[in-house]
Order: C-alpha cells, then structure tokens, then sequence
C-alpha cells in the first residue's frame, strides 16, 4: 500500500475513534481548509468506523431477480459474515443457497483483501467441485444476479480512493454527501462509484456504478433501514437496476443477528462442500 495512503488512513481511524462523530457541519467547515480527497477519505473511514464491533452476523435473504420482461425468479439465502479486527485485512463473507432445489447448496465464500484481488470460491454440488473465481473474472455476474462478484465482498476504506462532490438531497428530503469512490485494486469492473451518504447516519441511500467505458451501469438502492444492537444500521432491501440491459435484482433481508459466534473456521474453502 502507498505510504501516504495508510498515513492518511491511520491519521482518519485515529480521528473517528478518539473524538466524536463526524457531522455535516464539521465537513462544511473542513471544506475550505482540506482538499475534497482528504474530506472524501474522512466519510468513508467515517461510515467503517460506525459500523466496526459486530464481530459476526447472521441474516436470511430472498433473491428476486426480474429480467427485461419483468418476469421474476426467487432465491432463498442464508449469509454470513466475519468482522476481521486487522485493519489490513479484509471481512469474510459465506453465502449459502437454499431455493430453489437446482441450486440448493451452492456457496460462495470471500476472503476480502485491501489492494489486491479478494480470494473467492464458488461451491457447485452437482460437480461436487469447489471452483476458485480469478482475478480477471470479478466482474462477472453472480449467479445470474445483476450483482457481480465484486459487489459481494466487504468493501474496505482501503480499496478506493476517495472525493467528496457536494452535499445534495436525497429520496425523502435527506441530506446526504455525494462521494466519488475510485477503485484502487486491479481488475476492477468499475472505473468509479457514486456514493449518497446519510449525512446524519453515515448509511449508503444510493450508488451508481460506471463501467470501463466510464459509462452508467447500474444503481443499487438501499430502503427500510432499521437499527440493531442500538448501534448497526440494516437495509430490508437492496435493489440492482443494470440500466444497461434492464434487468434488476432485489435483495430482501431478515433475521439479522449480531455476534452471532461465528469463528475464522467456519470460513474456509474446505468447509463449503460440508455445509449444510
């Protein structure tokens, strides 16, 4: 990692750890005296800082993905995922299918990394086989969903880099802070993501993705947040719109469980094939 970077990095962790929250009205005094990259890191580290200690959790999701034609298939879900306190690392996460019967089993499990490609594998029981996803295929479809493989694993401070645009309203009159994302990790299949951030919550409302042609490629919307543990804030559904093809995909969420004892075993390669 570049030295400035994980100076810079370390000075925002240090800052949202030991003094209070960030707010809207410390960015608008911030917004003479540093530079919209320095107040864009500040956000994002922000929004990790917020939402750190969970250790582990749990939740059930339902996949409904919709073609051009709105026509839709349904997907029942179980997901996992492995706060790793090591600020050079990144999370795991374990998706496991359910529903229907003809995919019942598979599983996707994601080691995260900072500037080098996450470590994926994808389980599939009629092969019986456990097949590693390369660097160069991350931007590929997941599972036929319009999320890519790339859009399933944590995303850390650490993999972009950042500019705050502007603050802007949002869907229901909320102030949010509109911030450029810039993958920083190779291979990536995006050239950039546009953030809108509650400004009082620090929780994404709204992201559009623009592909390597620097083009719109999707928008993923966020809705019905609710907060656990009085602390961690959960979307009960998340919506991919690929403005490209017309297709959408919506995630539904419940059950979120919060330290919910999962341990660094239960996210291994060699597990996927015994999961049930």
């Amino acid at each position: 990692m570049n030295t400035k970077i994980k100076l810079l990095i370390g000075m925002f962790l240090l800052f949202s750890t030991t003094a209070n929250a960030l707010t809207l009205a410390d960015i608008k005094n911030m917004e003479k005296s540093k530079t919209p990259e320095q107040i864009g890191l500040m956000i994002a580290t922000e929004i990790k800082a917020r939402d750190t200690g969970y250790e582990s959790t749990t939740a059930n999701l339902t996949m409904i993905l919709k073609n051009a034609y709105n026509e839709e298939s349904i997907r029942k879900i179980r997901n996992k995922t492995l706060e790793v306190p090591d600020a050079s690392k990144g999370d795991k996460t374990l998706v496991i299918f359910d529903e229907p019967r003809d995919i019942a089993g598979t599983a996707f499990l994601t080691h995260s990394n900072i500037l080098k490609a996450d470590d994926q594998w994808l389980y599939l029981p009629d092969l019986k086989r456990v097949k590693r996803i390369s660097s160069k295929s991350k931007s590929g479809s997941f599972m036929g969903s319009e999320f890519s493989y790339e859009d399933i694993s944590s995303q850390e401070v650490a993999k972009y880099t950042y500019k705050y645009i502007a603050e802007e309203a949002c869907d229901n009159n909320i102030k949010c802070l509109k911030v450029e994302a810039y993958p920083a990790y190779k291979y990536s299949g995006y050239t950039k993501e546009v953030l809108w951030i509650d400004a009082e919550r620090f929780i994404p409302i709204k992201i559009d993705y623009y592909d390597r042609k620097k083009s719109l490629l999707k928008t993923q919307t966020f809705e019905g947040y609710h907060q656990y543990e009085n602390k961690y804030w959960r979307p009960a559904i998340m919506v991919m719109k690929n403005h490209q093809n017309n297709k959408s995909t919506i995630l539904k969420a419940e059950n979120y469980v919060f330290k919910s004892g999962l341990k660094s075993s239960d996210f291994t390669k060699s597990k996927l094939k015994r999961l049930r």
